[in-house]
This record gives structure tokens, sequence and C-alpha cells, in this order.
């Protein structure tokens, strides 16, 4: 099954030895800047960071985003997701809904608002966040004991939902362990209802996880920010 039907299929879908361990190893040395801000979890807005900048728009991560987006697909923002001993932190059942946008608009459907970092950002809904899907990016190996993500197959056709109705699906639907190797992309829908445990071992677990859109301009007259 290519990537495509599989993400159309269940959300996501994975694709293996896309950079190789050589690769990965000089993107971690060229994010371990002390210039970067770190939070808890990892480093965010990493699309103006030239490293990023040039995975994400390399020939195998477009030929990837395009052939489920169509060719006008680029990314838009990237955010590299760390998990060790030091910083060992989970991620309860969720959607990714947000958003970042150039312009604040009161536009029906889309909210609450929020500002991060100085970029906009609205919670957005079931039409805009079907023309993006996630690339990422494994720079550790992802196993079943280190955190890595779960989901629940299938969810990314039931559009935006709420809290509520995820914590019922999380009760009534068996979840699957995205494991991966090292240079691997998992391709991702952000509907899809995913979450991330806490590591049982402590080992690395660093993920670069990339946004592409099909259209700079996600409709309502709303263009996305690189972020």
């Amino acid at each position: 099954m290519d990537a495509r039907t599989a993400v159309n299929d269940g959300g996501i879908a994975l694709v293996s030895d896309v950079f190789s361990r050589g690769e990965a190893s000089t993107l971690v040395r060229k994010l371990d800047s002390n210039s970067l801000h770190r939070s808890r979890a990892g480093i965010r807005h990493l699309m103006s960071n030239d490293g990023v900048a040039e995975v994400a728009r390399s020939p195998r991560m477009m030929t990837i985003a395009r052939s489920i987006l169509g060719n006008e697909a680029f990314p838009f923002r990237a955010t590299l997701f760390d998990k060790s001993s030091e910083s060992n932190w989970l991620v309860v059942w969720h959607q990714d809904t947000a958003l970042p946008l150039r312009t604040r608009s009161a536009t029906p459907g889309w909210g609450p608002w929020s500002v991060k970092d100085g970029i906009n950002y609205a919670h957005a809904p079931t039409r805009a966040l079907e023309q993006v899907v996630a690339l990422r990016l494994h720079l550790d190996d992802s196993t079943e004991q280190n955190g890595p993500l779960r989901v629940f197959r299938g969810t990314h056709t039931l559009g935006v939902l709420s809290d509520e109705q995820v914590e019922k699906l999380s009760r009534e639907i068996p979840a699957d362990d995205c494991v991966a190797s090292t240079g691997s992309v998992l391709v991702m829908r952000p509907l899809v209802i995913h979450s991330s445990s806490k590591s049982q071992n402590g080992s690395l677990r660093r993920v670069l996880h990339i946004e592409y859109a099909a259209s700079g301009f996600v409709g309502d007259g709303l263009e996305l920010a690189i972020a």
C-alpha cells in the first residue's frame, strides 16, 4: 500500500529509510544550538532554521507531501519533539487543530485565537485541516519503550471532535503504537486522534514534525503563517 492510500484510509503511513542515520545525526547537531529556545517538550517555530528548512524542502520530503496534497504543497511549520530521561513528558489523546495564520480575523468557524511567540493561531474547521499533512522525521529509533506516538486509525474521517468525544473514543478503540527507525518518516493527518506516553527506558526519542499544506490559503480568506 502506498503512502497516499494508507493516509487516506487510516490517517497515518510509515515511509522507511527516507534519510540515513548519518543525515539524522547531522540535523541533530544543527539543532543543538544554544540560540534555539527550548521548552520542556522541544522547540517550536523551526522553519526559520536553515537546517530544518533544507530538510523540509528537500525532494524526498516534498515528494511524499505532494503525493498526498498535490503539486502545490509546501511546508509551513516545523516543531522538534524531544523526549529523554531528563525531559520525559506525555500528551493525552487529542487532535491537532490549531494553525498559524498571518492575520487575525473574526471569521465564523475559526477560533479560539491565541498568540505564540508573536504568531497568531486559531483552531481551524475540518475543511481547512483536511488540506494539511504532517511528516514526522525520526531522529532516533522510536520503540514501544521510549514513548512513541500512539494513534486511533481512521479517526481522521470524523472531523473536529470535542474533548468529550475524544475521551469517549479513547475507551472504545484499540490504539496502535507508531514505532519507526531513525531516518523514517511517519505521515499523519492532523485530525487522527493521537497521544504519546512517557518513556519507560529514558532513551532519546527526537522527532522533527513538519507540517505541509496544499495551499497557502486555507479558506475564508485566511493565509497560513510560516512557523
